[in-house]
Order: C-alpha cells, then sequence, then structure tokens
C-alpha cells in the first residue's frame, strides 16, 4: 500500500496538542529529565480539520499492516506490536460506532497507520573562538611568550557532520466519502484530504505492552471522533 502521508495533502487542520505526563516535571536540577518514567516521556499530538463533521461518516478501510516509511521509501510491515496497533485503531473506532469494510469496498473514511523511522544527515561547522588564541598565547609560559612570541595561530572553520533520527506512530484519516479536492494545476491537482492526524513520540512506544494503552490514549484525546449513527 502506498502511504497516505505521501500522496495526500494535510487539509485546514486545527493542532489540538495534549502533553500526556504523569507526575510533576519541576525541578531544578539539570539531570530532571532522567527521572521520567517511559510513560512521561510519551507525548500524544492530535490534529483535525474542524469544519468536517464527523458524524457524516459511516464506514472505514483500514488495511491489515502498517506502513513503515524511512525518508523516501516505504513498505508495510506487520509485526506483533504493529497487529497490536492496526486492531487496537479499529476497536476504538468500532467503538465510536464507525462500521469497518473489506478490501477493495467503498468507504467513507481511509485509514492508515504509519511508522515513520526517518534519518538524516547534516553539516555545520565549528570555528575557533579567541579562547584558544588566548590558550595558545599565554597558556604556555614564557617559553612561548605573548601570542607564540609575536604570532597567533590561524583557525579555519572545520566541519563536523550530526545525525538526527526521529521515530513515532502516524496515524491519519482521509475523507473518502466527498472525494478529491482540487489544489492547483499539475497532475497532483486532485487530492484526497486528511482530516485527522495523530502523532505519538516518546519511549516504549513501540512495546507490544504499551501500544493498546497508547492508541486508547490517541482516541481518548479525540471525542470528536464519533460517527452520527
Amino acid at each position: 500500500m502506498i502511504p497516505i502521508a505521501r500522496k495526500l495533502r494535510l487539509g485546514t487542520m486545527a493542532a489540538l496538542i495534549g502533553l500526556v505526563v504523569g507526575g510533576s516535571l519541576v525541578s531544578c536540577r539539570d539531570n530532571a529529565l532522567d527521572d521520567l518514567s517511559v510513560e512521561d516521556s510519551q507525548v500524544f499530538i492530535t490534529n483535525y480539520d474542524r469544519s468536517i463533521n464527523f458524524g457524516q461518516y459511516r464506514t472505514y478501510s483500514l488495511p491489515d499492516s502498517v506502513v513503515v516509511t524511512s525518508n523516501d521509501r516505504a513498505q508495510p510491515s506487520l509485526t506483533l506490536a504493529e497487529r497490536q496497533v492496526v486492531n487496537q485503531v479499529a476497536q476504538n473506532l468500532t467503538n465510536r460506532g464507525f462500521q469497518r469494510v473489506g478490501r477493495g469496498e467503498k468507504a467513507d473514511l481511509g485509514v492508515a497507520v504509519i511508522r515513520v523511522n526517518n534519518v538524516y544527515t547534516g553539516v555545520t561547522t565549528n570555528p575557533y573562538s579567541n579562547y584558544y588564541m588566548n590558550y595558545w598565547g599565554g597558556g604556555f609560559g614564557p617559553g612561548f611568550g605573548p601570542g607564540l612570541g609575536g604570532f597567533y595561530p590561524y583557525y579555519q572553520n572545520y566541519y563536523s557532520f550530526y545525525q538526527v533520527q526521529e521515530n513515532y506512530w502516524l496515524i491519519e484519516m482521509v475523507d473518502l466519502k466527498n472525494g478529491p479536492v482540487s489544489t492547483g494545476t499539475g497532475s497532483n491537482q486532485n487530492q484526497l484530504r486528511v482530516i485527522f492526524q495523530a502523532q505519538v513520540r516518546g519511549d516504549g512506544i513501540f512495546d507490544e505492552q504499551s501500544v493498546n494503552q497508547i492508541v486508547n490514549a490517541v482516541f481518548n484525546q479525540a471525542p470528536y471522533l464519533q460517527t452520527g449513527q
């Protein structure tokens, strides 16, 4: 399955951001974050289109597998934890009154569970400061004299590389009932509208014993996801 996130535009979304933490984070210590539990580190971010009445939708289509995206690559996957996430998403939608339809059947909503695993590499410069000039000038005593005997070392900007990795869950819903919307000109002008999106970040979010609780927390934060039945 082609990941919905790469083919669809995000419509006018109103962000409803929730930080789910337990206990107090107030501390004067430098290592206050070291005392956070796995649950305390988890962050749930939900976005939805406030112009949408979710009561108009009755059915949804949800693939049996998860889409794993890594930079510009995507492939289906179904580990035990991923299967649990898909099943728990389906259970929550069913509990809200939505009916799941089979593959290829007409549905009001398209739902995708995506596991994002991106790695970015960047480059930065490390210019040396006057501190090092003073160090060479007087740090070795009179044998060198001030500034290495009247000369100061010249430093170029050295380059270093860094790598950033992000891993999180992404749940998206698109409007299949009302069809594509026009976004301009060109071959991609007709695209489906993303009406709901949820991100789950933090520690332990891929653990089998935690994923059900994580999905439930997302839906608890989105009471508007309810069919009119």
